[in-house]
């Protein structure tokens, strides 16, 4: 069985601040396996952020960096330097655990 644990379902923050957005899963994967996050547009478009190997060094992509932690099946998004387009919904993917909202970021 696999599913995803969402620490917060929404969080609200500042411009220039940071953020970081929390994930668990649960799985019986013990290979290799790709996880990617995304953030949804108010038009419906989806946009890739980062993408993070299960194997690999944690990713870093401009503004997004990612702290995954596979002994305890965890990965968290910190996005730096918020701007306002930042305020979307979060989503965590992986092949085997589809599309999953973690959170929806709100700046004030």
């Amino acid at each position: 069985a696999q599913n995803v644990i969402q620490d917060q379902p929404d969080t609200s923050s500042q411009l220039g601040q940071s953020v970081t957005l929390n994930c668990r899963y649960a799985t019986t994967w013990s290979s290799h396996y790709y996880m990617f996050w995304y953030k949804l547009l108010p038009n419906g478009e989806m946009i890739y952020l980062i993408g993070q190997a299960s194997s690999g060094q944690n990713a870093r992509n401009g503004r997004y960096s990612v702290n995954f932690q596979k002994a305890r099946k965890s990965i968290s998004l910190t996005i730096s330097d918020l701007q306002l387009e930042d305020s979307a919904e979060y989503f965590f993917y992986t092949k085997l655990l589809s599309l999953h909202l973690v959170l929806s970021l709100n700046l004030l």
